[in-house]
């Protein structure tokens, strides 16, 4: 069973920056692991639906961008650590949300949607006072 878990959310001011971690453990039932999975930000705001982030593949060579979020986050992973990270700069009052890290072990072909992924952490809040 693999386990995600977040950290790194807090209370910020508007223009402030935070870095979110998600640290996975454990394997799937067919002895994957972290260095094998394609990995997704998403992040569900009050009175809204969960939406996508940004996403990293295998080889952390491709990156996907919700359009709100470009030149502000950078999403990176470190396999050593078994652990990927949300960098969020300029943030915003709008960017207040509970965001979660999310594992895909497949083709990775629409690291947007949320169906497409195996395993969830349980969400850490992120709130941006104006």
């Amino acid at each position: 069973q693999v386990q995600l878990v977040e950290s790194g959310g807090g209370l910020v001011q508007a223009g402030d920056s935070l870095r979110l971690s998600c640290a996975a453990s454990g394997h799937t039932a067919r002895g994957h692991t972290f260095s094998d999975a394609n990995m997704g930000w998403f992040r569900q705001a009050p009175g809204k639906e969960r939406e996508f982030v940004a996403a990293i593949d295998v080889r952390g060579g491709t990156t996907y961008w919700l359009d709100s979020v470009k030149g502000r986050f950078t999403i990176s992973r470190d396999n050593a650590k078994n652990t990927v990270y949300l960098q969020m700069n300029s943030l915003k009052s709008e960017d207040t949300a509970v965001y979660y890290c999310a594992a895909e072990y497949g083709m990775g072909y629409r690291l947007d949607r949320e169906s497409e992924y195996d395993y969830w952490g349980q969400g850490t809040q992120v709130t941006v006072s104006s």
